[in-house]
Order: C-alpha cells, then structure tokens, then sequence
C-alpha cells in the first residue's frame, strides 16, 4: 500500500501522515530527507523530531532516496518518508540534470514493488501564482510532474488543508 499526502506548508500533512503510521500497527521507520543548512531548517527537524514516538527507527536519506526505500521497506513495516519536497528541492539544487532525472526516475520505479506500507509526504506547491524566479518555476514544474506520477502509482492521495484531510484517491480505510 502506498499512501501520498499532499498538503501546504503547515497544512497539517506531516501529522496526519505520523497519525496513520501510529495507526498501522506496524513497525514504523521514519526516513527524513531534510538537511540541516540554517539555523530555521535545524529548529523545524528539532520539532519534527519531538513529535515523532521514541520507539520509531530513523534513516536520514540523501539524494539516493530509491536506494534507502529499496533497503529499508519489508512486509509488517510502515515507511513514513517526511518530505519529498526537500528531497526534490536537494536535487535541483546540488546535482545536475541528469542526476535529477535519474533518482526521480529510480525512485519512480521501484515505488510500485516496495512491500509493508510506504506513506509519502510532500508540499502541493501548485495552486497559487505563478512564482517569478526561473528555479522556483522550476521547482513548482518538476514537483507537479512528480506529484502526477505519485498520484498515479499510490492506492490513497489525499490533500490536508488547515489539518482536515480530503481524500482524492482511495478510501479513509486504505482500499
């Protein structure tokens, strides 16, 4: 079962997505993607980190996201990856073209085959204005092509706004 959860900034995704985790009843693995490169960036993985129980097992990926789910998903395990919004934002900004479209494309791949229960994460950045700077469209195009892929790869989307989740793929009990 692979379960995407979309949401704004604050919008209540990442709760939502620990509360199904916790609901599960399975082992949680928690894979972060942010990396610590400002004071505000350490003080939002410090909240994220209280937030989450101690009995949960962490992985901290890099670029290589593909690779880390491939290792670390099993069948009676619940992967929580937090968010793919860094993870994409890392790419554009510290490897080049080719990179980019080689771990999205790997990640793509082996997404459909991962065993237990895999919830993703990540920002809905496209329904507002237009941004003016060339790599925010960037950003905004290569995360809207990513979120089409995900949406149609995963079983349940859903969309969290002011910490309400509508569901836009699948059923409030994962069919």
């Amino acid at each position: 079962m692979r379960e995407l959860i979309l949401g704004g900034v604050r919008s209540g995704k990442s709760r939502l997505a620990e509360q199904h985790a916790q609901e599960s009843g399975l082992e949680v693995l928690y894979v972060a993607t942010a990396q610590v490169r400002d004071e505000e960036m350490r003080q939002r993985i410090l909240h994220h980190q209280v937030q989450r129980p101690a009995s949960w097992q962490l992985v901290e990926a890099g670029l290589d996201l593909a690779a880390v789910l491939q290792r670390e998903a099993a069948a009676g395990r619940c992967v929580l990856v937090d968010c793919l919004t860094l993870w994409l934002t890392q790419l554009l900004c510290d490897t080049d073209e080719a990179q980019l479209r080689f771990e999205v494309s790997e990640f793509i791949k082996v997404l459909p085959g991962l065993p237990g229960l895999i919830i993703l994460v990540s920002n809905e950045t496209n329904m507002g204005i237009v941004p003016m700077g060339e790599l925010s469209r960037r950003y905004c195009d290569e995360m809207g092509r990513l979120h089409q892929q995900l949406g149609a790869i995963c079983e349940r989307v859903i969309l969290t706004v002011a910490g309400l989740p509508l569901i836009i793929k699948g059923t409030d009990d994962g069919k």
